[in-house]
C-alpha cells in the first residue's frame, strides 16, 4: 500500500511539473508574441538557452524561462546582449541573494535606460567609475545604446561572472 501512495505521489509530482513547465513556455510565447519579437530571439532558442544553463547552474529551466519572458518586457535588449544578459541575472541572483525575478527587473531596467540604470545598481552595490558613467551617457547620447549596454554588462561580470557556475552542489550537479 505505502509502495503503491509513493508511486501515485511520483506521477502527481511529475504531472504537476509538467503543467507548469507548459505554463511557463506559453507564458514566454504570449511575452514573445506581445512584445513582437523585439529581442530577436526565437521561442526555440530562448528554450535552447535556457535548457543548456540549467545544465551547469542550479536553476530549473521553468525558473529560466521565467526569468527570459520577464527580460523580454524591455524591449531594447536584443540577441547576443539578451543572452548575455540572462546568465548575468542568474549570477547576480546567487552573488546577492535574491530571486530571478528581482534580478531581471534590476538588470533590464539598467540596460533599456543605461543612463538612469547605473544609478539603480548602484544602490545594490555595482560601482561604476567616473569614467565609466561618462562613457555609457556619450555612447547613449550618440545611439550607441548597445556598446553601453555592454559597458554595463562589463561591469556586472566583473563583479558577478560565473557565479551560477561556480555553485557546485548536488542540485547543480
Amino acid at each position: 500500500k505505502k509502495a503503491m501512495l509513493g508511486f501515485i505521489a511520483g506521477i502527481a509530482a511529475a504531472v504537476y511539473a509538467a503543467a507548469k513547465q507548459q505554463e511557463i513556455e506559453k507564458r514566454l510565447a504570449v511575452v514573445l508574441k506581445s512584445t513582437a519579437g523585439a529581442a530577436g530571439l526565437s521561442h526555440a532558442a530562448l528554450l535552447k538557452h535556457a535548457a543548456a544553463l540549467e545544465r551547469v547552474t542550479t536553476f530549473g529551466d521553468e525558473a529560466i524561462i521565467g526569468a527570459q519572458a520577464l527580460l523580454l518586457t524591455f524591449k531594447d535588449i536584443k540577441g547576443d546582449v539578451f543572452n548575455r544578459t540572462t546568465e548575468l541575472i542568474l549570477d547576480m541572483s546567487v552573488a546577492l541573494g535574491q530571486d530571478l525575478k528581482q534580478g531581471a527587473i534590476q538588470v533590464g531596467k539598467a540596460l533599456n535606460d543605461p543612463i538612469l540604470g547605473i544609478t539603480a545598481l548602484s544602490r545594490v552595490g555595482v560601482t561604476f567609475t567616473e569614467d565609466q558613467k561618462e562613457m555609457i551617457k556619450t555612447l547613449v547620447k550618440s545611439g550607441k545604446v548597445v556598446e553601453a549596454q555592454a559597458l554595463i554588462l562589463t561591469e556586472l561580470e566583473s563583479e558577478f561572472g560565473g557565479m551560477s557556475r561556480a555553485i557546485d552542489t548536488f542540485q547543480g550537479a
